[in-house]
């Protein structure tokens, strides 16, 4: 039996095994960089190894450090969770060279699904249902839309969807680049792009005596950048026979390759209801919690059991009960381009409610760094019906404290209530169509209110410090009317507040609103003869208020613009930390640009952002350069605008 772990990853994926580890009687090794020193995985485990470096091909993606990690801490056995080494034959072979127990399927069966395209050619010989492969050399316009993928690794990363034949070069030029970056592997490949398909998929689990379970359905539809960010367990609206054909299909699959342990067989289902078969994870995914929900089963536990040989119960899978949700909170401004967000985060508290959990790998005072994946946690929400577990995890959001970097929170939020969504029909086209409007400024009358707060919980803080309030940056004068000044983050309205300090306490002169209570940390006002409660925390120049419906987050801005805050225009700044990958052929101090045009690509966080012209015209600077890192606001060009068009110009 398996005495003690190592787990070849980290943050949630590392925390949730430790858990089960822990259940088990299991001693547990964590790995970690340099930049993961104090994380929560490395505080949860027994013992902890350091792999030297911050970037994951220096750390986490070392399958020989790893090794000999897990023999230098007397670990037995070693777990790779998912993403980074965790479908990396090669790995799995050199953990069972040096005498240490696999978590995970055989080496052969790795190397059989590793590529996306070798993967198709086997299930087509297995009888399972196939988009059929385009040439991307022989592509014409009937074959529009195309998706390219890359056929190393999923993720998101190395795939584009290309409308137009004429951007086809390019954007496989592109997505090779970056599958090459991600993988190490190049190869791209194109399928035709289903409009408004759902994606689907069956959970499987697979012994080493001949014993498979198909563990039911679950819908990944709702996806930014092709990740995953809401996920279900079953897939609603799907008919019987549809999911038994899913079901059959999964299971012919993992046969298909000799399986052994915890996959997951992923399906395209056009709307016209016709599957297709996409790939085969050969790992945990991130969205598992859903199927442990609705089966009762912990299927980490049955992963190390069926390492240890065990064979899976002849009785078969429990039956599934009820139904479950899972929302991914991620540290990103969904109406920025999904920007990543990195900084302090000083706040994590999701309501501890019967059917809500919470999977996450950190904790309120840890710090979201610009090296890995932005995902703060997952939290999941099970109840009988569908309707009661979509209900339940929105408000479980609404309720959470979150402070410190801008998050998806409210997008999710948003979406759960959405009446596409609600229907039990999403698919993956949701956000193309909805996102502007999911992502547009809540009610201003509301976010007011809460501004309104802020300032008398520190109107009530200054008394108590002698009277003189100092948040701002500026000072206010006591019995007269006091003007405060803030900005809504992420969206940046501002709100300029006013009220008075007298001997009855502080006032607004605004009309409809009473002051009940005012505390430094608690605000109470009555509007419209309704009494609504604000908790306001304070950090520095930045508020964050929490209610009944919702979270608000303020900067305090001084009376007085800073001339230090301007920048010249056209300026190119980073939108966040990170490494630039890429320039735009030909790109000089000199150089003709077009409004709109990309210019720059950045990596940050896995993911890669564009940084486009903000106008026609002549770059008159350029600071970038492939490698470079660069810190958030850092200055990476400039363009001069013109009153020409640059493409429009002649030659001479």
């Amino acid at each position: 039996m398996i005495k003690s772990l190592l787990v070849a990853n980290r943050g949630e994926i590392a925390c949730r095994i430790f858990r089960t580890c822990r259940a088990l009687g299991i001693a547990t090794v964590a790995v970690y960089s340099d930049a993961d020193a104090g994380a929560l995985h490395v505080r949860e485990a027994d013992t902890a190894v350091r792999l030297p470096g911050a970037a994951p091909a220096d750390t986490y993606l070392r399958g020989d450090l790893v090794v000999a990690a897990a023999l230098a801490a007397g670990a037995d056995a070693v777990h790779p969770g998912y993403g980074f080494l965790s479908e990396n034959a090669d790995f799995a072979a050199a953990v069972q060279d040096a005498g240490l127990r696999w978590i995970g399927p055989p080496v052969k069966a790795i190397e059989l699904m590793a590529s996306k395209t070798r993967a198709k050619e086997l299930m087509a010989a297995a009888g399972v249902p196939l988009l059929a492969p385009v040439d991307p050399a022989a592509a014409t316009v009937e074959d529009l839309p195309l998706l390219l993928k890359a056929a190393a690794g999923g993720g998101g990363r190395g795939m584009r969807i290309v409308r137009d034949l004429g951007d086809l070069p390019g954007e496989l030029t592109a997505a090779g680049a970056e599958a090459l970056s991600a993988f190490g592997d190049g190869e791209v490949f194109a399928e035709p792009y289903v409009e408004r398909a759902r994606h689907v998929e069956v959970q499987v689990m697979a012994d080493e005596h001949g014993g498979v379970w198909a563990l039911g359905t679950r819908d990944c539809s709702l996806q930014r950048r092709h990740q995953k960010v809401i996920e279900e367990a079953p897939a609603p609206v799907l008919p019987d026979e549809l999911r038994e054909r899913l079901h059959e299909a999964a299971v012919a699959a993992t046969r298909a390759v000799g399986y052994r342990g915890a996959g997951t067989v992923e399906f395209l289902v056009a709307s016209d209801g016709r599957p297709y078969f996409l790939e085969m994870n050969t790992r945990l995914q991130v969205e598992h919690p859903v199927t442990e929900e609705v089966f009762g089963l912990d299927l980490v536990a049955l992963q190390l059991r069926i390492a240890e040989g065990e064979p899976l119960p002849a009785a078969g899978p429990p039956s599934p009960v009820g139904h479950a949700v899972e929302a991914r909170l991620y540290a990103e401004d969904p109406a920025r381009d999904w920007q990543p967000q990195t900084g302090a985060l000083l706040s994590l508290r999701v309501p501890d409610e019967p059917g809500v959990r919470l999977d996450t790998g950190y904790t309120g005072g840890d710090t979201i760094g610009v090296h890995y994946d932005p995902m703060i946690a997952k939290v999941i929400a099970r109840a009988p019906t569908r309707a009661e577990a979509v209900r339940l995890l929105a408000r479980a959001l609404e309720r959470a404290r979150i402070h410190g970097p801008v998050t998806n929170r409210e997008l999710l939020v948003r979406s759960l209530r959405h009446p596409d969504f609600v229907g039990g029909r999403p698919d993956t086209g949701f956000y193309d169509r909805h996102l502007a409007a999911l992502t547009a400024p809540g009610d201003g009358a509301a976010a007011r209110l809460a501004a309104t707060a802020v300032a008398l919980a520190e109107a009530a803080r200054g008394a108590g410090a002698g009277g003189v309030a100092r948040f701002g940056a500026w000072r206010n004068l006591p019995s007269r009317p006091q003007a405060r000044r803030y900005r809504s983050e992420p969206d940046g309205g501002e709100h300029e507040i006013t009220y008075r300090s007298g001997r009855a306490g502080l006032s607004v002169p605004d009309d409809g609103v009473r002051v009940v209570a005012a505390a430094p940390d608690r605000v109470t006002l009555e509007t419209d003869g309704v009494t609504r409660t604000f908790h306001v925390t304070v950090h520095d120049t930045r508020a964050y208020v929490d209610t009944a419906s919702g979270a608000y987050t303020f900067t305090a801005l001084p009376r007085f613009t800073d001339p230090a805050d301007r920048t010249e225009p056209g300026s190119l700044l980073a939108p966040m930390p990170g490494t630039v990958v890429r320039l735009a052929d030909g790109l000089a101090e000199g150089a003709a640009v077009t409004a709109g045009q990309p210019l720059i690509w950045l990596e940050a966080m896995k993911m890669e952002h564009r940084i486009l012209a903000p106008a026609s015209g002549t770059l008159t600077a350029l600071h970038a350069a492939p490698g470079l890192q660069v810190e958030v606001g850092a200055l990476l060009a400039v363009v001069t605008e013109s009153s020409t068009d640059p493409s429009e110009e002649q030659p001479a």
